[in-house]
């Protein structure tokens, strides 16, 4: 039975004049008659006759429905191409498409609390979700089936508008790392003219990423990392994560052999060639490094990747997932078009073969060998592969060193909390041909021309960090020079 059933049956002209009683002195009636009446006010203030709900109220659900827009097409607006315009899509994040005028940004709304700003001006509210979401960072989450995921990571992208405080001594290690790739690939670029060596100009900002996530995943617990790449960037993947030495990887260009067979070219292109160490991070723990070697068929050293980690994890770790991680590099138009990928993906949660979540890192030229991505693909995105299982993606202006850490650090975090795989893809570009042999500018002009005059990612973060005051510019050229002194130096002695 209705509660409110006695309001049918009672007095009509006796209920009316308690309320004419309660108007005149809430004291006047009874307590219970106090409560009854100041809801029947409420009501009367904020709703109208007909049920409908006030402009208000509508304008509030309004904006909510524009903050889930934004958590779930954001990405579609991003300024993470470093090199030339993004596609337009539509409908866009514009407000008139949520029912919402101008008039209205200067108005305050609840809605700010679910992106935790509080009670906030739209404009504000607007403001933040540029900067969470439509900035060098775009983020695709919200398919994931499982609230607390979601949540998770809604917290961890909303808290701090997406980005990373970091201290001038991190700052100076993501220079350090970048200044490294950035000399490394012009020293080999002069000295060793028209050969081949794939080279990762364009995406140097590839090396200070993995310098971060070995140093987070070593504090998160892990004590092995399995790296898994094709040709571009693995001389300097091995040159300054592995820290295989300048004067083997100089030799091997110079086709020569020593009596130290650890310095034995073993017949295999350098750029095939794996490697394995032991490492100390900053924090100091030692960890162990394996780069698996890979023939030519880019993404083919995926489930070799993937096996070795499961074997060491059976054999070596009682199989905690936490303790060996596999990293795998790939190029943009491999992943989108190998079937191989597939096939691994889709038994990254079965039983027999998980190994706890694999980071995933796209280096992505915009281009395959000669062929523009539109003319390479039916998905929008490369990485869509890795809605298949359901794992988070991040698109990172490649540009942009700080937001590449931060976000390979929230996915080695993320790994670790739920065993899941991670996609990074890196926005990026090929600064030369698909081998230093052939030349872009025949089949790719338009988008050559841009990269042509478009400043190399050291030089970039070099002027934002002298623009913070965090570095001098005679500091910077000191370092670029002492690169090259040591560049020098190996080279000069392998040649005696």
């Amino acid at each position: 039975m209705d509660k409110f059933t006695f309001l049918g049956n009672g007095d009509v002209n006796a209920v009316e004049s308690l309320y004419e009683q309660f108007l005149a002195d809430p004291n006047n009636v009874d307590e219970t008659w106090q409560q009854f009446f100041a809801g029947f006010d409420f009501a009367k203030a904020n709703f109208d006759l007909d049920g409908d709900l006030p402009e208000n109220v509508l304008k509030e659900f309004k904006v909510i429905e524009m903050i889930e827009a934004y958590r779930k097409c954001g990405h579609l607006f991003t300024k993470t191409n470093p090199v030339r315009v993004r596609r337009k899509y539509t409908p866009t994040l514009d407000i008139e498409n949520f029912g919402l005028e101008k008039s209205d940004l200067e108005l305050q709304f609840q809605a700010g609390s679910r992106i935790g700003i509080g009670t906030a001006k739209l404009k504000d509210i607007l403001a933040h979700l540029d900067a969470i979401y439509c900035e060098s960072i775009g983020v695709e989450y919200t398919y994931i089936r499982k609230p607390e995921e979601v949540e998770w990571l809604q917290s961890k992208i909303e808290n701090g508008q997406n980005r990373t405080q970091f201290s001038v001594e991190q700052k100076q290690q993501i220079l350090k790392k970048l200044n490294q790739a950035v000399v490394f690939e012009q020293f080999l670029d002069k000295k060793y003219v028209g050969q081949k060596r794939f080279s990762l100009q364009g995406a140097e900002v590839l090396i200070p990423a993995l310098d971060s996530v070995v140093e987070t995943g070593a504090k998160l617990g892990v004590d092995e990392f399995i790296f898994g790449m094709a040709h571009r960037g693995r001389l300097n993947v091995l040159a300054n994560i592995f820290y295989k030495t300048y004067k083997e990887i100089f030799s091997e260009f110079e086709h020569k052999d020593f009596e130290d067979e650890d310095l034995g070219f073993d017949g295999d292109v350098k750029y095939h060639l794996g490697y394995t160490c032991d490492i100390k991070t900053d924090s100091g723990k030692d960890i162990k490094m394996t780069l698996a070697p890979n023939p030519s068929h880019l993404e083919a050293v995926d489930p070799v990747v993937g096996g070795i980690a499961r074997a060491k994890l059976d054999k070596e770790y009682a199989n905690d997932n936490t303790k060996v991680c596999p990293v795998l590099i790939h190029g943009d138009a491999a992943i989108a078009g190998q079937g191989i990928v597939y096939e691994y993906l889709q038994m990254a949660q079965l039983k027999g073969y998980k190994t706890g979540g694999t980071i995933h890192i796209v280096i992505n030229n915009q281009v395959g060998f000669t062929t523009n991505y539109r003319d390479a693909r039916s998905s929008t995105y490369c990485t869509d592969i890795g809605k298949v299982t359901l794992s988070p993606v991040f698109h990172v202006n490649g540009d942009d060193a700080e937001a590449l850490a931060h976000t390979i650090n929230l996915a080695m975090e993320y790994r670790q909390r739920y065993g899941k795989d991670v996609f990074i893809d890196l926005l990026c570009y090929r600064k030369h041909g698909h081998n230093e042999g052939d030349e872009p500018r025949y089949t790719q002009p338009l988008l050559y021309k841009a990269i042509a005059r478009h400043p190399d990612p050291r030089k970039i973060y070099v002027d934002k960090l002298m623009s913070e005051g965090i570095l001098e510019q005679q500091m910077a050229k000191k370092w670029k020079k002492n690169s090259r002194k040591s560049f020098r130096l190996e080279f000069w002695n392998l040649r005696k």
